[in-house]
């Protein structure tokens, strides 16, 4: 079963084992951006946010953490707008996220949705959010759901992100964070330390192969200038 001639040899490549666990490793802490779906004065999903910026910094990462306020919609201003520009220099910053969204009439925020869609796929020929981790969260007024955690997942995998397994999922938030906003003892709060556990180990265990796991055979058949030219194409 090795015929196979629409292969070219010259681009085709098996596993270089080498490459996926490369000797030298990287050794700052991981670098962890953490956006939020809600510009309410008290935002459940931004102080889930900062309760998991709290665990991460003692997982020992890096966090940062992006204020949608101000950020104008997708196509209402150019990407010279100064929200725009800081949202992308925390994205290229970044190893990782954290996306955590309220839901809103069965679906994410369209804040949320704002953000994501601002970052784009490629400045260039770089892709900022190729190769890099992904962990997704959601607080809910009402009874438990997964509907946003389950379409940040589909853009996670749009945007090429290498999404952890584990998630967090909040129902009655309100009631989950005391009078001093931060949040109280529970299975909840336990379930979103497993996340960004997770999250920390995986952008330890992917970062410094992060070029490698996401270099691919079509596009190594393509120059660079090709490949510009198709991802930043305007009309197919």
């Amino acid at each position: 079963m090795t015929d196979t001639p629409q292969l070219d040899d010259a681009h085709f490549a098996t596993p270089d084992l080498t490459r996926l666990h490369p000797a030298g490793r990287a050794t700052h802490a991981p670098r962890i951006l953490l956006l939020h779906g809600s510009l309410r004065a008290r935002s459940f999903s931004r102080l889930m946010n900062d309760e998991a910026a709290r665990v991460l910094t003692r997982l020992g990462a890096e966090t940062r953490s992006f204020n949608p306020s101000g950020l104008p919609l997708p196509d209402d201003a150019d990407a010279s707008h100064p929200k725009v520009q800081e949202l992308r220099d925390l994205v290229s910053w970044s190893e990782g996220m954290v996306w955590c969204s309220p839901e809103r009439h069965g679906s994410m925020t369209g804040i949320m949705k704002a953000q994501i869609d601002w970052i784009p796929l490629s400045l260039g020929a770089v892709r900022p959010t190729q190769g890099k981790t992904l962990a997704v969260m959601q607080v809910s007024g009402g009874s438990q759901s997964f509907n946003a955690v389950n379409q940040l997942r589909v853009l996670g995998r749009w945007m090429r992100c290498l999404t952890i397994p584990n998630q967090s999922s909040v129902a009655k938030a309100f009631q989950q964070f005391g009078d001093d906003d931060r949040m109280l003892p529970s299975p909840y709060y336990d379930r979103m330390v497993d996340v960004m556990e997770e999250l920390v180990k995986f952008t330890l265990l992917t970062r410094d192969s992060a070029a490698y796991l996401t270099d691919r055979y079509s596009e190594r058949k393509e120059s660079a200038e090709a490949l510009m030219a198709r991802v930043n194409q305007t009309s197919i």
